[in-house]
């Protein structure tokens, strides 16, 4: 039973479904996030007290009151708002409110039957959900295809579903949330200290350490040397350290150099084509995912691919 499951048939159709969840995923995570991130920016408001605010602005200040009155008018509507959480409530269409039944949730194929409407209020469903689940399902089918029936595939397919979840969530809201990033680092170190990958667990933590630091270097170069605004976030450092744990730091070259370059002709196509602002930053969270995604189903011709590009740029 357990090689039916991970067969690349058995993974596929497992696959779907998880595609299915994804999209949840990548629609609520980020409300979640920010939900969460304005309560604890009103309690760290609340501290701001009196003195604080007169050690910042002079002894003879007071806070107005109309930052009091707008940090309970905020806390009115969070408190006002339904409970959201990965699972509950039930998935609705966001126009009507017509609760998703079962039978319009299964991958692709309800997409496809209903013809991209909702069946209650006929609103266009977008074509990304389909094609979220088809290339889960094709990614972890081709994980199963290339690493057999074992561990390995069972890490790989979980590291997929990680790095497309970040490069959505990205792409839509430039966010990448240590909820998705710190377990990328945590699944590659413990998948190599239990020796489900061929990855030593040496290589995986330097991975870890190499993914961070080099994106965290090339920040500071830009910051310091360019005075310039740190061209990297935090949480595309975090995730390249996630792909350098799970794959060591061998691969972190050649995925890297790889996301730097499909980044770079998509980010100069769209500016050519006005349909992006040259002063706007692009995310780079959705190219890292790519160079991910290679590197985990071609290992050795990303490693090529860093190893020769290394010298061009001093490495």
């Amino acid at each position: 039973m357990l090689e039916l499951i991970l067969s690349p048939l058995g993974l596929g159709i497992l696959g779907l479904l998880i595609g299915s969840f994804l999209n949840v995923v990548v629609h609520r995570l980020p409300a979640m996030y920010m939900r969460d991130w304005w309560r604890f920016d009103l309690a760290e408001f609340a501290l701001a007290d009196a003195r604080s605010w007169r050690a910042a602005f002079g002894a003879d200040d007071v806070p107005p009151r109309e930052l009091a009155a707008a940090s309970a008018a905020v806390k009115q509507r969070l408190d006002r708002l339904a409970p959201l959480s990965l699972v509950r409530p039930r998935s609705r269409c966001p126009s009507c409110g017509h609760a998703i039944k079962a039978v319009e949730n299964i991958p692709v194929v309800s997409w496809l039957v209903l013809r991209g409407r909702c069946s209650a209020c006929g609103t266009r469903i977008s074509a990304r959900y389909p094609l979220v689940e088809a290339a889960t399902g094709a990614l972890f089918f081709a994980c199963a295809w290339q690493f057999g029936a074992g561990a390995y595939s069972v890490v790989s397919c979980a590291a997929v579903a990680l790095l497309l979840v970040m490069a959505l969530i990205d792409l839509d809201t430039t966010l990448l949330p240590d909820s998705l990033t710190i377990p990328l680092v945590v699944l590659g170190l413990v998948a190599a200290a239990a020796q489900w990958t061929p990855v030593r667990w040496g290589d995986a933590a330097a991975g870890a350490l190499v993914g961070y630091g080099v994106l965290w270097a090339f920040g500071a170069f830009w910051q310091l040397a360019l005075r310039k605004a740190n061209a990297m976030a935090e949480g595309d450092m975090k995730m390249l350290a996630g792909i350098g744990a799970l794959l060591g730091w061998q691969a972190v070259p050649g995925a890297l150099f790889l996301a730097a370059l499909v980044g770079a002709v998509i980010g100069v196509g769209l500016i050519a084509l006005g349909r992006h602002k040259r002063d706007v930053p692009i995310p780079f969270g959705p190219y890292l995912a790519l160079g991910g995604l290679a590197a985990i189903l071609w290992p050795q011709a990303v490693r090529g691919f860093g190893e020769s590009l290394a010298p061009l740029v001093g490495l």
